[in-house]
């Protein structure tokens, strides 16, 4: 299983030097991709939790640098690691230009972008672009359509309820087709989207050990499985395995959540994924609040990179 770095977009990154650092050093260390996510803004009441049933906003996120920004730098520091978001939220977009920019990316990186898709779930993002929580499935929908459209062939032509291209070319292309990988599954409308419409999916590990690496490995194979009934090629759909980190001074009992705990836990979370079949894991320690500099992040990230492989 390979491993992926989250890049810092965090409160408190240098964003001038910090990106092309974390970039560098991650390639170097054996990191097979490099991501970023996405939050738009930080309301000081949010309308929904960060996760339920009432856990805050991380204040880490009250800055979250833009995601197709930083990837950009860092396709310009690396050479072969792949580049991802995970996820994008589809309706904070006009389908059009996050085409472009998707595409602009891939050519400035000779190929190597991924784009991570969700539907989202703040009532405050959405509020803020226009869009309503109702929006967010039939606006993703829609995105992938328009994905689909102007990264064909020149001229294009679309028609949906936003977006109306007439005979136009939408240029730059990729350089081939850009990976689209979608995230949530948690209802039988997302997973079958995901079989349907994506090349992978990018799903979080609910339970830690044996019990959590069954339950991914079940879902995953139910995916694949309604994937070939939809006449796909399964085999080439990928499972990238989300790890937001946070590290704990003692180990937590039997009931912790998956990527909380000591290291040595984490790299136990780490395994769990690659036992459930995960093709690859996005090490995310963006919301760790006592890592006080991108350099103190690195080198946490090189060790776990370097015990991963040692293992």
């Amino acid at each position: 299983m390979r491993l992926g770095l989250r890049l810092p977009q965090r409160l408190g990154v240098d964003l001038q030097h910090d990106v092309v650092e974390a970039a560098r050093t991650a390639e170097a260390a054996g990191y097979a991709s490099l991501w970023t996510y996405e939050r738009l803004i930080f309301p000081e009441t949010p309308a929904e939790p960060y996760a339920p049933p009432n856990v805050p906003w991380p204040e880490t996120q009250r800055q979250a640098a833009d995601p197709l920004a930083v990837l950009t730098a860092a396709a310009v520091a690396t050479e072969q690691v792949r580049l991802g978001t995970s996820v994008l939220i589809a309706a904070l977009h006009t389908p059009v230009q996050l085409a472009k920019a998707l595409a602009t990316i891939d050519q400035i990186s000779g190929g190597r972008m991924i784009a991570g898709l969700g539907t989202g779930w703040s009532s405050d993002e959405f509020r803020a672009t226009g869009a309503t929580r109702a929006d967010r499935g039939r606006f993703l929908d829609e995105t992938l359509d328009v994905f689909d459209a102007v990264w064909g062939p020149d001229p294009v032509n679309f028609r949906s309820p936003r977006v109306v291209i007439d005979k136009a070319s939408v240029l730059p292309k990729p350089v081939a087709k850009i990976p689209v990988m979608l995230g949530g599954g948690g209802s039988a409308k997302a997973l079958q989207r995901i079989a349907k419409r994506a090349d992978g999916w990018l799903p979080f590990l609910a339970t830690p050990g044996p019990d959590g690496a069954a339950q991914l490995r079940a879902s995953w194979d139910r995916i694949r499985e309604m994937a070939s009934e939809y006449g796909r090629d399964a085999s080439r759909m990928e499972m990238v395995v989300v790890g937001n980190v946070t590290f704990t001074d003692r180990p937590p009992g039997p009931d912790r959540s998956p990527f909380v705990g000591t290291l040595d836990q984490i790299m136990d979370d780490i395994h769990t994924a690659a036992e459930a079949g995960a093709d690859e894991l996005i090490v995310d320690l963006n919301l760790q609040d006592w890592f006080t500099s991108t350099r103190q992040m690195l080198e946490t990230a090189v060790e776990i990179r370097e015990r991963a492989a040692a293992s």
